[in-house]
């Protein structure tokens, strides 16, 4: 083989490696963006039945309220 065969070819310039990074990745956000919107709301029942307010709780538990088992947890 002549030494013309060995040499490796030439790396592309890496702003182009990057172009084709971004590119690739928003597509990838595209598809997973679209099969979101495909698939629809996770839960459609699930709001809170309290009748909304501004309570810190999380859920359905109203804010302040006892969590069961976890009386030594205060703060």
């Amino acid at each position: 083989m002549s030494e013309a065969a060995k040499t490796p070819p030439p790396a592309p310039p890496a702003y182009t490696v990057l172009i084709g990074f971004v590119l690739l990745l928003a597509a990838l956000f595209g598809a997973a963006y679209a099969a979101g919107a495909a698939a629809g709301p996770v839960a459609p029942g699930l709001h809170r039945t309290d009748g909304g307010g501004t309570g810190g709780g999380h859920g359905t538990q109203p804010s302040g309220g006892d969590m069961g088992g976890m009386g030594g947890m205060r703060h």
